[in-house]
């Protein structure tokens, strides 16, 4: 059950990863884009409700740090 608990995690991440890519790619300046959707994404973290956690604290800081870390694969497009 965890492990494809995780895998669809995992599936999900890299689906977003992309979708975020690809907008902030037709956007004039991609790395604000990337910033400004980041801060969203963390104020919506902080403020969801977490059920069925004991720990939801724990939660929230997990869910940054992949946040933070799919956010940090990501640069914009290199001007050659």
């Amino acid at each position: 059950m965890i492990d494809e608990l995780n895998g669809r995690m995992i599936a999900s991440q890299l689906l977003i990863t992309g979708l975020i890519a690809r907008v902030a790619n037709q956007t004039p300046n991609p790395v604000s884009f990337l910033s400004d959707f980041r801060d969203e994404i963390l104020a919506v973290t902080a403020q969801i409700r977490i059920a069925g956690s004991s720990d939801a604290s724990r939660t929230r800081d997990i869910a940054r740090e992949a946040i933070d870390e799919l956010f940090s694969l990501m640069k914009g497009p290199s001007h050659d």
